[in-house]
């Protein structure tokens, strides 16, 4: 049975490209406050010549992953996506699985990787996909203020 809930959230309309990358920019600007701290705690806890340390990569990278994975899980909205108004959630409009997490942070990586060409995707895709909202299976909506 459809709720109301479940019909305003797959009534919601996409977000456009300029939408995402001022969300990204933001959230990129917290998240370096958040790797400059975990990686003054990795180099205090090991006194080595850490910086290049491969240990410190994926530590830095399961950070990353955890910082967008906790906010993605509870409401959907990192801190950037909250200042613009944009909200993950399944195609059904659902909370996001965290199997959905994983294939979703995994993807945008390998986006960005090649050039951001999985971002810009979307201005080709009808429904204004991503590569990593179609692999994971998830969108991204405009919330109303």
């Amino acid at each position: 049975m459809t709720t109301l809930q479940d019909f305003v959230s797959s009534s919601l309309p996409p977000v456009g490209l300029l939408r995402r990358l001022a969300a990204i920019f933001y959230d990129s600007l917290l998240l370096f406050s958040v790797l400059f701290f975990a990686t003054g705690l990795f180099i205090a806890l090991i006194s080595a010549d850490s910086s290049t340390h491969p240990v410190l990569q994926i530590y830095l990278l399961i950070v990353s992953f955890f910082y967008f994975a906790g906010f993605w899980r509870r409401g959907g909205q990192t801190l950037g996506m909250m200042a613009w108004q944009i909200q993950v959630q399944s195609l059904e409009g659902q909370t996001v699985t965290w199997w959905q997490i994983v294939r979703r942070f995994v993807m945008a990586i390998l986006s960005w990787s090649i050039f951001g060409l999985g971002f810009f995707w979307a201005l080709w895709d009808k429904k204004g996909r991503t590569w990593h909202d179609w692999a994971s299976g998830t969108r991204l909506v405009r919330r109303p203020s």
